[in-house]
């Protein structure tokens, strides 16, 4: 492999890297948003948000993708750059997704915790704040990072709908021009890995803490 070719992958890497920053953000905000609509105490926002949910997990992020990146032209707003497409797909995706997870972990927070916290006058936003959410982070943070390895390794189909040059589409276009695909596509496989693992281990030492912590 030359320097270039080897370049040329660390650039779509860079590429995955932000477009997984991107949808951490934004699905992140986004899907706490879902969650606290899904328990909220108005009928009408927790079907609101139901409707969300299972409109989008009914959804391909494939479709998704097209959408938001071919929509806007389509209804006369004009062109929308690759990432920003790519990444408004990932958002409206994790979303429903983060949402569910976050809820369950919400409501899997005994009720007698809620009930003590409201007998000592606090709000239900207070309740949520400083009793609620610390508990279910403990809860929730399993599942949230291997979402968030499922969106670093899901960002490739980007490549095939909009033609955003992350890591495999780049791994792939190394391929067609050498046909050494054992090389490119292996090279590749070990970025993922290396952006996935470091993932893993900070979930485990958050674990760690957030058990110590509690007792």
């Amino acid at each position: 492999m030359t320097r270039e070719q080897a370049t040329f992958l660390f650039m779509g890497m860079l590429g995955t890297l932000a477009l997984s920053v991107l949808t951490f953000v934004g699905g992140g905000l986004a899907g706490l948003a879902v969650a606290l609509a899904r328990i909220a105490p108005m009928r009408g926002v927790r079907v609101a948000a139901i409707a969300w949910i299972q409109v989008v997990q009914g959804t391909p992020l494939l479709v998704l993708m097209g959408l938001c990146f071919y929509g806007p032209s389509i209804v006369g707003i004009g062109s929308m750059p690759a990432l920003i497409a790519a990444a408004l797909a990932m958002t409206i995706y994790s979303s429903a997704f983060l949402g569910e997870i976050w809820r369950g972990c919400i409501q899997s927070v005994h009720k007698s915790q809620w009930e003590a916290a409201e007998c000592i006058g606090l709000t239900r936003w207070q309740r949520m704040q400083k009793i609620v959410l610390p508990q279910a982070l403990r809860i929730a943070t399993p599942p949230t990072v291997g979402f968030m390895v499922q969106i670093i390794k899901n960002t490739s189909i980007a490549s095939l709908v909009i033609g955003f040059a992350e890591l495999s589409y780049n791994a792939k276009v190394l391929n067609n021009s050498t046909f050494q695909p054992f090389i490119y596509f292996g090279c590749a496989a070990l970025m993922y890995f290396a952006m996935c693992y470091p993932l893993s281990r900070w979930s485990r030492t958050l674990e760690r803490k957030l058990n110590a912590s509690r007792g």
